[in-house]
């Protein structure tokens, strides 16, 4: 069975293809850290790069751990109807969709990118 792409408008680049920020996007980055810093949110959120190493189903999500001791970061797929991992860390944004593939965001415009492990400090879902 082939992987459903998690972009409704088609799949995101891979990261070899994927275009970080750059002088062209000075305006667009002021912009934004205007609107951060309007609404109270410029030490909470900030910027990440789209991007696909692998596809994933559209029932599957990725979860990230973290060894304080040995300060590694890691990410690996969970089906998403069965992590115990709830605290969202990346999110993307479907501003022309206004729902998402995961059922407990279907009236946002936006979507879970990335989940955080509770071993992680992260909380898991009750």
């Amino acid at each position: 069975m082939a992987s459903q792409a998690r972009n409704p408008r088609g799949a995101l680049p891979r990261f070899e293809e994927a275009e970080g920020l750059g002088p062209q996007d000075a305006t667009f980055v002021q912009d934004l850290i205007a609107v951060l810093e309007k609404h109270g949110n410029l030490e909470r959120f900030g910027l990440c790069l789209l991007h696909d190493h692998f596809p994933l189903a559209a029932d599957e999500i990725l979860v990230e751990t973290n060894d304080t001791e040995t300060r590694t970061l890691h990410t690996r797929v969970e089906k998403a109807n069965r992590t115990t991992h709830s605290k969202p860390t990346q999110w993307r944004f479907l501003p022309s969709v206004h729902h998402s593939r995961r059922a407990e965001f279907t009236s946002d415009p936006y979507e879970v990118v990335l989940l955080c492990d509770p071993y992680s400090g992260c909380p898991p879902r009750k």
